[in-house]
Parts: C-alpha cells; sequence; structure tokens
C-alpha cells in the first residue's frame, strides 16, 4: 500500500493539481469533451481508468453552470461503463468541475461515481483538468486520480430551424497519408516555400489530417468526406483506446466507408443520436469526433477553440 501511495502523492505532486491558479471560462449552450485516463485504487489493487465524455453547458447561475451528460464511458480495466445518470456543474466559470450520478456496467448492475476536478492548465485547443474522487460498486470502493482534457466541440444554436441544410463537405487534405512529409504537398505556385510548408504542416497537425476535426451536428445530417490525398484513405467508426500504441482504435460497426480513392468522395450520414469518433484504419492519426445530437446547428469546428470564446 506504500507503493500506492506513493505513486498517487507522486502524480498529485506533478501535476500541480492543487498549486495552479489557472483559469478556464466556460460559457452556456456549449458542447464539451472531457478524455482521460489514471488510476482506480482499492486497498488491494491498481486499475487503469479511463473516462470520455460528452457534456453540455446549460444555464449559468451566479459563478455556476450546470451540464448535461450526453454520452461516454468510464473503464476500470477491460470493463466499460457506460452512462446512466450523471449531472454535473462547471464552478467558478470553469475552475472547477463536480461529477455525480450512476453508470451501468455491462452487466447492468448500477455503480455511481463522485469526482471533482481542478482545472491545472489550458491553451489554444482546451484545458487540463486533474481529477479526484470515487467510483464505488456494489462490492468495491475505488479512489480515482485522472488526469483530463476538456475541450469545446461548438457553440450549440438552438433558435435556428432544424429545417436548414445539414450537409457538411469535409476534405482529407493532400499529404495526410505521409503526415505531411512530401514536397508533393506544395503547390509550385506558392512563392514563399518555406512558410507555406510550416503554416499547412501545422494546420494539418492541428486538425488531424481533415480540414475539419470536430463537427456538431443534428441526426439524419449527411457529411461528404472528399479525398484530396494522393493515397486511398476509408472511414470506419470506433471506440479510441488510449495509451494503445498498438491498438489505438477499436471499430464499433457504426460507420464503414469503404476504400475512397484519391479524387473521390462519399457520404456518411449520422442517423442516430450520439458520440462518435471516426478515423482511418490505415493511418490512424486521421481522426474526426462527431457530435450528434437534436437541438444543435450545423457548426464546423476546423480547429479546437480556446475555452470562453
Amino acid at each position: 500500500m506504500k507503493t500506492i501511495v506513493t505513486l498517487l502523492t507522486l502524480l498529485v505532486v506533478s501535476s500541480g493539481y492543487f498549486i495552479n491558479e489557472s483559469y478556464a471560462e466556460v460559457s452556456e449552450n456549449q458542447a464539451f469533451l472531457i478524455e482521460g485516463s489514471g488510476f482506480a485504487v482499492t486497498e488491494e489493487s491498481i486499475r487503469i481508468s479511463e473516462i470520455d465524455l460528452a457534456l453540455s453547458s446549460q444555464q449559468q447561475q451566479g459563478s455556476t453552470i450546470n451540464f448535461l451528460t450526453e454520452d461516454g464511458f468510464v473503464t476500470l480495466d477491460d470493463e466499460e461503463f457506460i452512462i446512466s445518470e450523471l449531472e454535473g456543474k462547471f464552478l467558478r466559470e470553469g475552475r472547477y468541475i463536480r461529477l455525480n450520478g450512476n453508470i451501468e456496467s455491462s452487466n447492468g448492475f448500477d455503480t455511481s461515481i463522485s469526482f471533482f476536478g481542478r482545472l491545472v492548465e489550458e491553451s489554444k485547443n482546451g484545458a487540463i483538468y486533474g481529477f479526484t474522487g470515487r467510483i464505488t460498486t456494489s462490492d468495491e470502493s475505488f479512489k480515482i486520480l485522472y488526469t483530463t482534457k476538456l475541450s469545446s466541440l461548438s457553440k450549440i444554436d438552438t433558435t435556428l430551424s432544424s429545417s436548414k441544410n445539414t450537409d457538411l463537405i469535409i476534405h482529407i487534405l493532400k499529404g495526410s497519408s505521409l503526415q505531411g512529409v512530401t514536397s508533393s504537398y506544395i503547390e509550385s505556385s506558392v512563392q514563399d516555400q518555406t512558410t507555406s510548408i510550416q503554416n499547412k504542416l501545422a494546420d494539418a497537425l492541428r486538425r488531424g489530417y481533415f480540414s475539419d476535426d470536430r463537427i456538431s451536428v443534428e441526426p439524419g445530417a449527411t457529411i461528404t468526406i472528399v479525398n484530396d490525398d494522393v493515397a486511398s484513405h476509408s472511414i470506419i467508426s470506433g471506440k479510441e483506446n488510449y495509451g494503445d500504441r498498438h491498438n489505438p482504435f477499436t471499430p464499433d460497426g457504426k460507420i464503414a466507408t469503404g476504400e475512397i480513392a484519391p479524387g473521390e468522395s462519399v457520404n456518411i450520414t449520422f442517423s442516430d443520436s450520439g458520440f462518435y469518433r471516426l478515423y482511418d484504419p490505415s493511418y490512424n492519426w486521421m481522426k474526426i469526433v462527431a457530435y450528434v445530437f437534436p437541438n444543435s446547428d450545423s457548426l464546423i469546428l476546423g480547429e479546437s477553440k480556446n475555452l470562453g470564446n
């Protein structure tokens, strides 16, 4: 048990959970992702735990903003718990996050969670939070310690008509199959090739090699994937396996486009509400996050926005 305590202490200190005074601003009517991993600990064991939640912020009261948990999961080693009844709050304009409620295991048993997160640091594409708390099953209680990223998907505009055309066009960027490392990635007519190379590579890296890597649409919306690369690609949906370099994704069977040859395109329709991760199984650095829920305008995030913008 001394080893466990020492490990947790080092993680807490190194992450700066209790000494950093950073602030993250959140606002009403936004969609967020919380993604991260850490440890779930009892007196007898340490288990790897992951958290992946899709949230939508509600009305603000003072410095507190309630949020709804739309979709997601929590894991304990290989056991996955899906969202049942979770509610939460952003406190002090996002400096803290409180999350409480129930999650459900694959065998149908309810499990309760009680998490409290504190802002550690923020950047242009999200904010890092340290979470502590408990996961309580029918026969065990785990202390948890997570490092997570909170990122904003888009503003949700509930005033626009749901009959608006929701079709979106997303381009696979030229050079994506080689991670942008190719001379053909730059057009010969560009005057300043050095600046162009830097800008285009930075753009591809930031956006996951798609023209837009995060989208928010209503159920029934269709997106068109256009392959501007020199190599063929395919897009499927699945679960992301954080920290697993050899098997970064597990297909879920919901979406599979087949081969998209250079210059060709394919349509993907999101028939059901939910949280989708789209990726290319041949080039696992290429991925899109799709947030599909009612009452949201079809907005695109070409790059992750700084919280509060």
